[in-house]
């Protein structure tokens, strides 16, 4: 890398460093999202940094046309994209779904922040990845709430279950978020809240602020940016009792985006179930108009979950659904060393469904793809992604062949450089 190059990266990673730490420090003497909030929302509107990160995955690349165009872009500027989408966040280094995160995800310019919907006791819709996550996500097994836990941690080798339902709006805003790992093997509590993946880091865990949906809602137009809350699956007979039933359960989330002024062009609701999916559509179409219908993948059968047929395809486009987030390995695939959109995706264009995929850098490619898991199972022997910097061959083709919307990621900066460089 030239001097001149080395500089400026040196310079940019100051920058994001004292921005993010000076926001989140403003923040958290502000004791919640507003007052000096609205100050760092402010100045998050008035200029994206991307970080390092990205300069360093540009520079390992192999040389190709690819690599040149983007270290044509070194210099920015940078601006905030709705095809960044910030997955839990900025979840590769920050607590997913805490405030802390939802800030760096905006400041590195992701357009549109998810927060995953799930509910408490008394019926607080509250942002976790699973109703019951919190033994992973929280410092819940190390404080008093541990007793009120659908499963309690009871030591070396128990494996706790802690709900978000087990406990009331006041008890979760009590807790404190922190990366998503648990040690069962540790002799205690405090050791079984470790077990991050060495990829990723606790440097960023002294403060982890837990929100409800209509905070994080309040969080985003603060900070300049759009709305993408999943409703995530539940216990059945608790959302019976809490909300009366699953409809009631969705509705709940309209009335949040509707209650804090959400214009329906600025929110993508989503679910991984078709039937809230088709309950915005008919209930709420002003929000249904936009509601993403999110589904699995299994690589061992090359299939997503639930299957979709092209019958079932046309038939949910008939419904009126419009967008569908399958993630990115049911949208590539390998053929002769070279990613490639697979059938589905080829089919989900030609069909004109908008797609967003999930989720980018949420895997480990130091060893490529053949060691990366999940999100690379399109190339199993690493025939084409062999390193972390190749992650731009995988996003390039998803872009430009694939043509999705937006791309979930871990650590937004990754996505907003790319995107920022080709003018999406």
């Amino acid at each position: 890398m030239s001097r001149r190059i080395f500089s400026r990266l040196s310079v940019i990673t100051l920058m994001i460093g004292c921005t993010l730490v000076g926001a989140a420090s403003a923040n958290s003497e502000s004791g919640g999202v507003d007052g000096s909030a609205v100050r760092h929302g402010e100045a998050a509107r008035a200029g994206v940094q991307v970080g390092p990160r990205p300069f360093y995955l540009v520079d390992g690349m192999d040389d190709s046309r690819l690599k040149s165009k983007l270290q044509s872009c070194q210099g920015g500027p940078f601006k905030r994209t709705d095809f960044s989408i910030g997955h839990r966040g900025a979840a590769l280094q920050f607590p997913e779904h805490t405030r802390e995160s939802y800030q760096a995800a905006a400041k590195m310019g992701a357009g549109i922040v998810e927060c995953d919907v799930t509910f408490t006791s008394d019926g607080a819709l509250v942002c976790r990845h699973a109703e019951c996550d919190l033994h992973t996500t929280t410092n819940i097994v190390a404080t008093p709430l541990n007793s009120k836990c659908s499963v309690p941690y009871a030591g070396p080798g128990s494996a706790p279950q802690c709900c978000a339902s087990d406990i009331t709006l006041e008890e979760f805003k009590s807790l404190t978020g922190k990366m998503d790992a648990s040690n069962p093997k540790a002799p205690d509590a405090q050791g079984y809240l470790g077990g991050t993946a060495a990829w990723r880091t606790d440097l960023y865990t002294g403060r982890g602020t837990l929100l409800t949906l209509r905070e994080s809602v309040a969080l985003n137009q603060q900070l300049g940016v759009k709305h993408t809350p999943e409703l995530k699956g539940g216990d059945a007979g608790r959302i019976a009792a809490v909300f009366g039933g699953q409809a009631q359960y969705a509705q709940r989330l309209i009335d949040e985006l509707r209650d804090a002024g959400v214009k329906p062009r600025d929110a993508w609701p989503q679910s991984f179930n078709l039937d809230d999916v088709l309950y915005w559509i008919e209930h709420a179409p002003a929000y249904g108009r936009q509601a993403v219908y999110l589904v699995d993948y299994d690589p061992s059968t090359g299939t997503t979950v639930p299957p979709l047929p092209l019958s079932e395809l046309e038939r949910i486009k008939a419904l009126g659904v419009t967008t569908i987030a399958p993630p990115i390995p049911a949208l590539l695939t390998v053929d002769g060393g070279r990613v490639v959109p697979s059938e589905l995706a080829k089919t989900l264009k030609r069909l004109g469904f908008d797609i967003i995929t999930w989720s980018f850098e949420r895997s480990d490619l130091r060893r490529g793809a053949s060691k990366a898991g999940f999100y690379y199972a399109f190339d199993p022997t690493g025939a084409a992604i062999r390193k972390d910097s190749d992650m731009y061959l995988a996003l390039d083709v998803l872009a430009r062949q694939v043509g999705v919307r937006g791309i979930f990621s871990d650590w937004p900066g990754t996505v907003t450089y790319y995107a920022n460089c080709m003018g999406l």
